[in-house]
């Protein structure tokens, strides 16, 4: 199941590591995003840190961490296409990986039907 946060990333958590991305709304305000800049693996983040920035035809926008955490994995696939954020921005686009300091915190986030009303 995934949770939301007000800065419009979202995350995925199992097994106390969570992966984070963008919200569809987020890339869709964003428009067509042309460079993605990510964390560094090993990078210990906390809740509300800027853990990434993306930049479209539009304006440039900072990702920020959702959880504190650990970076252990980021895609770089997204690096060499940003498209794939705007085409799939809660599948193929996620951002990092994090292994969560405290993976019950996630209980405290939003879930799809609290963010709806957020955004709506």
């Amino acid at each position: 199941m995934l949770k939301f946060t007000e800065d419009h990333e979202w995350l995925k958590v199992k097994d106390g590591v969570a992966t984070v991305g963008i919200t569809s709304h987020a890339a869709e305000q964003l428009g067509d995003l042309v460079f993605v800049d990510l964390p560094k693996v090993g990078a210990l983040l906390g809740k509300g840190d800027t853990a990434a920035t993306v930049e479209s035809v539009k304006a440039a926008s900072d990702v920020y961490c959702p959880l504190a955490g650990e970076i252990i994995e980021v895609n770089d696939a997204i690096t060499g296409d940003p498209s794939l954020v705007n085409s799939d921005s809660e599948g193929k686009g996620w951002f990092f990986r994090l292994r969560l300091a405290d993976a019950s915190a996630a209980a405290s986030l939003m879930d799809r039907d609290a963010y709806e009303k957020l955004i709506a």
